[in-house]
């Protein structure tokens, strides 16, 4: 007799002993259920990544200008989310998203640079 169920819609599982599901669709449902909570923080990051690159990338279309705070602001930058540091011998602190950096200046400037 058969006492193993589908761990998502409980219906009798047919096939090896060690199968907790009895269809791919099961599976893949299940799965996507107890990884929701994950698979949305790490879409929300990227989306948000994707934005500030873009944002970065449309100011910058030279691969170096200036800005400011208050323009990265209104298109809705967010300065907290960024892909690496790097910090120059100098003390320079560059922060990037992919390959767009910025480096905060004096009087709310910000330096943009593309790295090659």
């Amino acid at each position: 007799m058969n006492d193993k169920y589908c761990l998502e819609c409980n219906e009798p599982i047919k096939g090896r002993s060690d199968k907790k599901f009895c269809s791919d669709y099961c599976r893949n449902a299940y799965n996507n259920k107890v990884n929701k909570d994950s698979k949305n923080l790490i879409r929300n990051t990227n989306n948000r990544l994707r934005k500030n690159y873009k944002i970065l990338s449309e100011i910058n279309s030279t691969g170096k200008t200036k800005t400011t705070r208050n323009k990265l602001n209104d298109q809705n930058f967010d300065f907290n989310l960024f892909t690496s540091i790097y910090k120059t011998k100098t003390g320079n602190v560059y922060y990037y998203i992919y390959d767009q950096g910025y480096l905060k200046l004096e009087n709310d400037y910000y330096l943009l640079i593309k790295r090659d």
